[in-house]
């Protein structure tokens, strides 16, 4: 078993919390963006700020 310091980290792009890589994203961490289901739904917030 890893530490979870040693395990990869993301960014999200919405909110800026650094989040790790979980078991339930092994198959797809690729693809993973957001760190959770609200910062996913309030991208668009984010985007019409900038």
């Amino acid at each position: 078993m890893r530490k979870k310091s040693e395990l990869p980290t993301k960014i999200c792009p919405v909110c800026g919390f650094s989040f790790a890589w979980r078991k339930k994203w092994a198959r797809n961490w690729d693809s993973i963006i957001y760190c959770s289901v609200r910062c996913r739904h309030n991208k668009s917030l984010t985007l019409r700020e900038t």
